[in-house]
């Protein structure tokens, strides 16, 4: 006697939930490896296991889905650290050691940290991508990362210094790391590569000791918690 078929409705209920985030991973492993510009949707649609009129109805163009990248992989974690953030109150050194060291490390150990190369190197020629990640990642997330710096230079913590410029010795060699990582990190030996996590922790260490007010002050292990 044949099986009965199983019933195919809830399966299909399931996928169909799941395929926002399929399409979007797909997108981005695609963007990663041959560049926003050289991707074309029917190879997203086909590595998600879709129909190219299925990606349409969720994301009507290339450029809707490299935004919606961009919002799930990097804006909504920019919200959930701002939130730690405003509920903090330890030291600002210990919140900028955990914000870099955890944030940045899962960042770079994800596919996420693709997104970087691929703004970098695409957006110049995608001017409403390039707003678009200024307003969601760049703008939030130095607003952040300032706020953390103003807090200790007002609580005596840190000394006086041009909050924009600390800012950017934070934030551009993560950046940068990230970014190697898909350059020329993909194709250079690993043991010729110092290990990530320990220059996240080396480079935390180096920009908290310049902005402590009393830089004579004990450091903290850089693997240390507030």
């Amino acid at each position: 006697m044949p099986d009965t078929p199983t019933a195919p409705h809830p399966p299909r209920q399931r996928r169909k939930e799941a395929r926002p985030q399929e399409l979007i991973d797909a997108a981005l492993e695609l963007f990663a490896e041959k560049g926003f510009a050289a991707t074309r949707s029917e190879e997203v649609a086909a590595r998600a296991g879709v129909a190219k009129g299925t990606l349409y109805l969720y994301y009507p163009s290339k450029e809707e889905l490299l935004k919606a990248v961009i919002s799930q992989r990097l804006s909504s974690e920019i919200v959930a650290v701002a939130e730690y953030s405003r509920g903090y109150h330890g030291r600002c050194e210990d919140l900028l050691r955990n914000v870099f060291t955890e944030w940045w490390s899962r960042v770079f150990d994800s596919p996420t940290s693709a997104v970087f190369k691929l703004v970098i190197t695409e957006v110049r020629n995608f001017p409403d991508i390039a707003a678009f990640y200024r307003a969601e990642v760049v703008e939030p997330a130095t607003a952040l990362v300032g706020e953390i710096v103003g807090r200790g230079i007002a609580s005596g913590e840190f000394r006086a210094v041009d909050v924009p410029g600390a800012v950017m010795s934070l934030v551009l060699p993560m950046i940068m790391l990230c970014l190697h990582k898909h350059s020329l990190g993909a194709c250079t030996p690993a043991n010729e590569l110092m290990d990530p996590h320990v220059f996240i922790r080396q480079h935390v260490e180096l920009v908290l000791h310049g902005l402590r007010a009393d830089a004579s002050a004990p450091t903290a292990s850089p693997r240390g918690r507030a």
